[in-house]
């Protein structure tokens, strides 16, 4: 039996629609980044060591002098705190949009220093910023940790990230942005894949129902990644929104062909096409054997006994068959590749070989 294509396909029906809200977001309407530096206590000894992270003990001493203990004096003879229960950590985490003051979000833990673990730890409060420097929350819980280690002095076993770490709902929100989404008479749809043949679609979809529920049309295509809509008198933004967003269209997608050398994988896009093209694939094998003789000297003789060096050299190539693929659409296509019995990596060298030769009317991307 024929060793069929190992491959992944993306074949798209004929008259697949989606909703505009999948394809577009509005434009400034997006989550922020957040980060913060902080200190997670707690730990069972799998902190860091003070010695190779002066900042998690500089910030100790901080954290202890806001809360009126003073042990400076005691550090006399002593540099260093000696602890391992607490880690220097980084903050990070996503304000959404519209985010308002005592929501909650979720943040991520990373340990900066060398701890080992941040299993069963504490994050202190930590105030987190954004790119403008403004703290719009801050965070603090129990960190939950995912992957441990376990190991004694020979042999040690890791699973997961243990020096990582999630607090769900673990951020307060203090600030929110600076959006109020009613003043504004118009917005900007931002497809998420840029193209000129989607954009005008969205914008004839979205005029069609404007026109017929409104009186008059909304949309404009500016380019390939951007459609201009204006609000209707008396119509509030959110609701304008929601009913533009969960209108059908029928995205277009290029002719594209995705491969991943590494992985064997093979993405071919529905509209890919192929001219007739004749090929032939094989594959030489050259087999190279080492066999050593040991030679004895003759009876009586003075000589040494000896190795002699064979070796045998055998080439072997299969019959080639020239296959004719006359793609005029997907299944074509993948129908005459299947045909060749090919495994992955020669369906990689094929299409490449067909992309050079210029039959392969399509985008061909490798990663």
């Amino acid at each position: 039996m024929k060793r069929l294509l190992i491959a992944l396909l993306l074949i798209q029906p004929a008259h697949a629609t989606t909703r505009i809200k999948d394809i577009a977001v509005i434009q400034n309407v997006r989550p922020n980044q957040l980060v913060g530096y902080g200190i997670v206590v707690g730990l069972n000894g799998t902190g860091d060591n003070l010695r190779s992270s002066p900042f998690t003990s500089q910030s100790i001493q901080s954290m202890l002098d806001r809360m009126g203990v003073n042990i400076r004096n005691n550090l006399m003879n002593n540099s260093q705190v000696q602890t391992k229960n607490a880690a220097a950590v980084i903050v990070t985490g996503e304000l959404p949009a519209f985010a308002r003051e005592g929501g909650r979000i979720d943040v991520t833990v990373s340990s900066l220093g060398n701890a080992t673990s941040l299993e069963g730890g504490t994050l202190l409060m930590t105030p987190l910023s954004a790119a403008d420097s403004v703290i719009y929350a801050a965070a603090q819980g129990q960190v939950s940790v995912s992957g441990f280690t376990a190991g004694g002095r020979a042999e040690k076993l890791t699973q997961g990230v243990p020096t990582a770490g999630r607090i769900a709902n673990g951020a307060l929100v203090e600030r929110r942005l600076p959006i109020e989404l009613e003043r504004f008479k118009s917005f900007t749809l931002e497809l998420l894949n840029p193209d000129f043949s989607t954009a005008t679609r969205a914008a004839d979809v979205i005029n069609s129902y404007t026109t017929s529920t409104y009186g008059g049309r909304s949309a404009r295509a500016k380019d390939l990644r951007s459609i201009e809509l204006l609000r209707p008198p008396r119509l509030d933004a959110a609701r304008f929104i929601s009913e533009i967003s969960e209108l059908p269209i029928q995205p277009d997608t290029p002719a594209r062909i995705v491969i991943d050398e590494r992985t064997g994988t093979v993405v071919i896009g529905r509209d890919v096409k192929v001219s007739t093209v004749a090929v032939a694939h094989g594959n030489i094998t050259v087999r190279v054997t080492e066999m050593p003789k040991v030679v004895q000297p003759a009876p009586f003789s003075r000589g040494e006994t000896a190795i002699e060096d064979r070796t045998a050299v055998n080439a072997e190539q299969p019959d080639g068959t020239l296959f004719v693929l006359n793609g005029a659409n997907l299944q074509s296509l993948v129908t005459g590749l299947n045909r060749m019995g090919l495994k992955p990596q020669g369906i990689i060298a094929i299409l490449q070989a067909i992309k050079s030769a210029g039959a392969l009317q399509a985008e061909l991307v490798v990663q």
